[in-house]
């Protein structure tokens, strides 16, 4: 089983990924961190990964879908594609409630973020977000029912995790229905489908974070960032540890 896997490679002093040995208070060698699915080459605004070589100058590229019709929120970051042991990470985390696995996407959101922003993730001062003015983080809510089902609530997990290490307040919002499965939709299938979805009960400051464990055609991120506007968000931004690759 991957979560009899997941334990073991979890290990101190050992790579998650191959099980070699590591630095002191890593866990993951160099080679498998370089060789992980990152994805370096993203739409901007939905971060879809792109062909490499797409992005321009400035890499303020933006997908046909963001062109023709731009989401509710301003912009999108996730790290890594949904692909190979990311992905394998990924369903250990969430169906199987590894919290080993849960704080290696974590570690993996925060290198990303270290190597976006150039500064460790504990000097506050240099937090891309705290660049941007965001003042609270919005974990994408699973219905209570779905969450009772499942055990835990993934984004939930990850969001007040991340919200301590970045110092910013956790707002809840809330699922109004149990919405169909989204496997298998296509993007405007999804958009129907989550169509008012999501609540917040209280005036929001005017920007805010969004956060989720996967981002697929971005439907969900898009639904909730309505219920966003509503409550009085200016500018919205979208994080996931993983992106799906276009379908």
């Amino acid at each position: 089983m991957w979560v009899n896997h997941w334990l073991r490679c979890a290990l101190p002093g050992h790579c998650a990924f191959c099980l070699g040995e590591t630095p002191r208070a890593t866990h993951w060698c160099a080679n498998c961190l370089e060789q992980l699915p990152w994805n370096d080459h993203a739409c901007v605004v939905c971060a879809e990964p792109m062909a490499t070589g797409t992005n321009e100058g400035d890499g303020a590229v933006r997908c046909g879908a963001c062109l023709t019709r731009p989401p509710v929120f301003d912009g999108a970051w996730a790290p890594l594609r949904y692909e190979d042991e990311v992905a394998r990470l990924m369903q250990t985390f969430k169906f199987a409630a590894s919290p080993r696995a849960g704080m290696l996407l974590l570690s993996l959101l925060e290198a990303g973020l270290e190597a976006r922003i150039g500064a460790s993730v504990e000097q506050h001062e240099a937090f891309w977000p705290a660049r941007q003015g965001v003042e609270a983080i919005i974990p994408v809510p699973l219905h209570p029912r779905r969450a009772r089902e499942r055990g835990f609530d993934q984004a939930d997990w990850l969001g007040r995790r991340l919200a301590r290490r970045m110092d910013l307040p956790v707002i809840k919002a809330r699922r109004m229905r149990v919405t169909p499965t989204q496997r298998g939709l296509a993007r405007q299938a999804r958009r129907s489908n989550l169509r008012d979805a999501f609540m917040i009960d209280s005036p929001l400051p005017q920007s805010v974070l969004l956060l989720d464990d996967v981002m697929t055609t971005g439907a969900t991120f898009d639904a909730l960032a309505q219920a966003c506007r509503a409550a009085g968000a200016r500018r919205i931004e979208v994080w996931a540890v993983a992106r799906t690759p276009k379908r």
